[in-house]
């Protein structure tokens, strides 16, 4: 009985890993099958007289710090849990990716990274995770905000100010109501637990993730010919992140909406449209797409079997 019980269980995780592995390639396919704005001739005539191979080089190299550096944060928090290789991290992560494409903003990975850990350790993978991404997104606020400032558009500065101080009061108002037994203070008291040295590093690792993800499109604007200065193109480039990163979306449809928001920001500077969403197309399939193919093998040979390891303290 406990024999077929195990192969049941098999048969069940195999069929899941293929629907997840078919639904991103299948996500994957649409998005870039619906590109239809997308001129190949023109596009290739404008490669014509440029370095096509170091540019791609360059543009690989940061992809992959960019998805390196976050897989360092992951590995510098979930060692509190159990010491994780780096290689560990990396299947984490990039498994985590996999299911986070189709999910609203990428809640799946959430999920993803328990199964490799205890069921006893779920709500401690879902905290670190938060930690994972919530400094990244104070570092996208901080310096989007800068932008704005480089880029003079106070109205939007105080804007977007103004509803930081507003969330940041209602945190303070409403940190003692709880949940289902959990509340923000709590919440706050766990962060504090997670040594300062973690957060330290932590936080130098997602500054790393954002400059290189932040010059790697600077990079691509100025390989396709954008002569703007490097203040305005990068302080422009900041504040589409932050906004874009604001707005709820699905990965699948990420660099729609980051698109969506570069041709109003780009246009103002005069940038060419269509170039506009070359750039938004590369970029998400050089940090997703890319990403996400190779966390489909580690989805495909993911084990039910434990890892032991200890709670957080």
């Amino acid at each position: 009985m406990n024999q077929i019980s195990h192969k049941a269980k098999q048969l069940l995780l195999l069929t899941a890993k293929i629907l997840v592995v078919g639904l991103a390639f299948w996500f994957i396919y649409k998005r870039l099958s619906d590109s239809s704005w997308l001129d190949w001739q023109e596009f290739k005539g404008m490669l014509s007289d440029k370095n096509v191979y170091f540019a791609a080089i360059v543009v690989l190299f940061l992809a992959f710090l960019n998805r390196f550096f976050e897989i360092l944060k992951w590995k510098n928090l979930a060692n509190l849990l159990k010491p994780v290789s780096v290689f560990e991290a990396s299947k984490q992560v990039l498994s985590a990716l996999v299911f986070s494409i189709f999910t609203p903003n990428g809640i799946g990975e959430y999920g993803a990274k328990a199964l490799f850990f205890e069921k006893n350790q779920v709500k401690n993978v879902v905290f670190l995770n938060f930690v994972c991404n919530g400094i990244q997104m104070i570092i996208t606020i901080v310096f989007g905000l800068f932008g704005l400032l480089i880029l003079e558009y106070y109205d939007w500065f105080f804007g977007v100010l103004s509803v930081v101080l507003i969330l940041w009061f209602l945190v303070f108002v409403l940190k003692k109501v709880k949940i289902k037994g959990y509340s923000i203070s709590k919440l706050i008291e766990e962060i504090y637990k997670i040594p300062k040295i973690i957060h330290q590093k932590n936080t130098i690792l997602g500054l790393c993730r954002y400059v290189f993800f932040s010059f790697q499109q600077y990079y691509l604007f100025v390989f396709l010919g954008v002569d703007i200065s490097f203040q305005l193109l990068i302080g422009t480039i900041m504040v589409v992140y932050l906004l874009a990163s604001s707005l709820p979306n699905f990965q699948f449809f990420d660099f729609v909406v980051k698109g969506g928001v570069s041709v109003y920001f780009f246009g103002l500077l005069g940038v060419n449209e269509w170039v506009v969403m070359l750039v938004m197309l590369l970029m998400w399939v050089l940090n997703v797409v890319l990403p996400v193919v190779v966390g489909t093998f580690f989805v495909m040979n993911f084990s039910l079997k434990p890892i032991s390891n200890k709670r957080l303290t």
